[in-house]
């Protein structure tokens, strides 16, 4: 194919060879580009190790899955699909970007391996892609300026609008496309008038469009165009290139690398302090973060990958319900504040201390760590171990909320929230028939399993009816099981997630102690919290499962049978407690046992369960926590089962019983409305007769 017009490796301007343009140009960007990075990287080398570079080739897998893959932007169809179309498009036209770069160098340079039929075929298939992008930049456009979705919202609050930003990306994406369009749809016009053969355009492309306009324009404009199009599409490249690490679109640079280093292990907190043991801790002179530097530098990486998309707080139900904490602005502010403590030129400029200026107490405080946000990331942004060390580092300084502080004393000296005595643990078995006695484990009884009831099923007087109902499916079960008893201490899950770990490393020790001593082969629990402490943060124990595990076992073997419904007039739907599904990806189970009675109707809360479950407000400590808050979170909660026709909320968390019939309450909705624990609506259930199994 000849060339009709004179390529920009080989033109000449009022004399000037454009060659040199095309050198200077690439150097001076990604000269200016490797300085700002450089500068970028600073405060990543100043902070706190974290290892995440073990299981390359899991990680590499989730990369493509959820990096090239794009599986999780989906989950909001339209924004999904445009950003799937563009983030596809940029894969395609990098290589074209590489090629445009060295043409300007060296005439008709064509990259190793595409000189033949792959050229050809990358050709055809770039051409689609320029136009697809082109198309979905502008829908964006028209998204931001027009629809404007509430999650792109900035409250007062939090400073001003992020939209130019993105205007401007998006502008500049479309100016590329354009750019290249014009470049290569002006050299096949130029053929066309001179008769020359022409390259094989795709058809109804953007360059093919371009291609037949400009096929009417004169030669000599022909040249000034094709020039003017490489040189403005060089400019805005490398420009672009320079532009991303200056705000949030940094996350086009860092979303693989992140993506690729993330959290492998869900329902984990990260150690105080990555490489020291537990057994050690008393050797750390600070705990937590309390400056930018205590932050691990893949936290900072989160903060410049944050694409300010609003996924995170559009579903965080703190931030649903008016809590001070939007996970979006965790991300933006500490960003912001890197920038300004690290800058680009000159000294710091920003020495604000991190907590009480740039984020406040109660919004570290206001954070249930349900996941919500770190479920919708489509960049696995963390954001649950940045605020327990957060939280750590608060409670080291002794800055502990008013109502947290007692229920925490109370746990350091009682081994519960309390402040009732360790012998009245067991006491909640006393009201069971007289002929069921719970084993209590330790020197002179033993059982195949434990069950580690916790504090509130043994101290609350309307959660011991889940502790009995426990015991009664355990032993339809043929379960052999007995309890700690005194020798219980809470398990500590949320002591950990609210910073004071000293006293969960305690209440751990002692737990494990007693464990080990009753010598169980595994252990069951109704609590997802329990659950989750004792499978994630707890070492060297017997194997754990939540009771819904066990009791879908115990209905596949035969060994639990259930009677019909009692009242089949009732419609169920089952609220996914926080630690139970998104933490531990329990969704199944329940569902499957609650299925199992013969005659029950059960519904979903279809925009609102699974891995989407609205977070009940509970969660341990938080039943002690007083939040500035607009609503609760379990009146949204029953407000969304009442929605979706249900009259009868089934869970599977002693803290999520709690919170939805208080829910229930305040919100004028008893006798209309009620709920019940998966175990309790099983034990209702069961078809044989308890007494003669335990006789038998």
């Amino acid at each position: 194919m000849e060339a009709a017009l004179i390529s920009p490796a080989k033109a000449t301007v009022f004399g000037i060879p454009t060659v040199i343009f095309s050198l200077i140009i690439p150097l001076v960007g990604v000269g200016v580009f490797t300085y700002i990075i450089a500068l970028r990287l600073k405060p990543l080398v100043k902070a706190s190790p974290d290892p995440r570079f073990d299981r390359p080739a899991g990680r590499f897998l989730k990369m493509i899955k959820y990096a090239v893959g794009q599986y999780r932007h989906p989950r909001y169809m339209d924004a999904g699909i445009i950003h799937i179309i563009i983030f596809a498009g940029f894969m395609i036209l990098s290589l074209r970007s590489i090629t445009l770069v060295l043409l300007g160098i060296s005439d008709g340079y064509v990259l190793p391996g595409m000189s033949g039929i792959a050229g050809q075929v990358y050709m055809f298939f770039k051409d689609f892609a320029e136009t697809f992008v082109l198309a979905a930049c502008l829908a964006a456009i028209y998204r931001r300026i027009k629809i404007k979705p509430d999650r792109y919202t900035v409250p007062a609050r939090y400073g001003k609008e992020h939209t130019w930003e993105a205007i401007l990306v998006l502008l500049l994406i479309t100016g590329l496309v354009t750019c290249d369009m014009i470049f290569e749809g002006s050299q096949a016009a130029a053929q066309i008038q001179n008769g020359f053969k022409t390259k094989i355009l795709s058809p109804l492309t953007g360059t093919w469009f371009t291609a037949y306009i400009l096929s009417f324009v004169p030669a000599d404009k022909l040249q000034k165009l094709h020039l003017g199009a490489y040189f403005s599409h060089e400019l805005i490249f490398f420009f672009f290139l320079c532009f991303l690490p200056l705000g949030k679109h940094f996350h086009v640079i860092t979303s693989l690398p992140n993506i690729f280093l993330m959290k492998l292990n869900k329902g984990t907190v990260k150690p105080v302090k990555w490489g020291v043991e537990d057994e050690d801790l008393d050797e750390l002179e600070s705990f937590g973060v309390k400056k930018f530097e205590d932050f691990t530098w893949k936290h900072m990486l989160d903060f410049y990958s944050c694409a300010d998309c609003g996924r995170c707080s559009d579903n965080c139900p703190a931030n649903v319900v008016g809590r001070p904490l939007s996970p979006r602005f965790i991300s933006i502010k500490c960003r912001d504040y890197s920038f300004h403590k690290y800058p680009l030129r000159g000294k710091s400029a920003d020495d604000r201390p991190l907590i009480g200026d740039v984020l406040e107490e109660d919004e570290i405080w206001s954070c249930t760590t349900c996941g919500a946000c770190e479920e919708e990331c489509p960049l696995f942004i963390e954001y649950i171990d940045k605020i327990v060390d957060l939280r750590r580092g608060l409670v080291d300084e002794g800055m502990v909320p008013q109502s947290l502080q007692k229920p925490l004393r109370t746990l350091e000296k009682r081994g519960n929230p309390y402040g009732k005595m360790e012998k009245k643990r067991a006491d909640w078995t006393k009201d069971l028939p007289e002929d069921f006695n719970v084993k209590i484990l330790g020197k002179k009884e033993t059982a195949d399993a434990l069950y580690f009831v916790d504090s509130v099923t043994s101290y609350d007087d309307r959660i011991q009816e889940i502790g009995r109902a426990a015991a009664m499916v355990l032993t339809a079960a043929g379960i052999d099981f007995g309890i700690l008893g005194p020798a219980e201490r809470d398990s500590g899950h949320e002591v950990r997630r609210f910073g004071e770990e000293m006293l969960f490393q305690d209440l751990k020790d002692r737990n494990t102690e007693a464990i080990t001593d009753a010598g169980v082969n595994h252990i069951v629990t109704a609590d997802p919290h329990t659950f989750n402490a004792l499978k994630s943060d707890y070492k060297g124990l017997p194997p754990v499962e939540h009771i819904s595990q066990t009791i879908m076992k115990a209905i596949k073997s035969g060994k639990i049978r259930l009677k019909s419904i009692e009242d089949p007039g009732k419609i169920y739907t089952y609220h996914d407690p926080c630690y139970l599904g998104r933490h531990n990806n329990i969704y199944d189970d329940p569902r499957e046992a609650i299925d199992s009675i013969p005659g029950i109707k059960r519904i979903e809360m279809l925009a609102n369960c699974r891995d989407r479950s609205f977070c009940c407000g509970g969660g341990g400590l938080m039943l002690f926590y007083e939040p500035i808050e607009e609503k609760r979170m379990g009146q949204v909660r029953v407000e969304m089962a009442k929605k979706a026709g249900a009259n009868v909320i089934v869970t599977a968390c002693p803290f999520c019983m709690v919170n939805i019939e208080d829910a229930i309450k305040t919100s004028g909705l008893e006798g209309e409305m009620e709920a019940i624990d998966l175990v309790e609506l099983i034990e209702r259930h069961l078809i044989e007769d308890r007494r003669l199994k335990i006789e038998n």
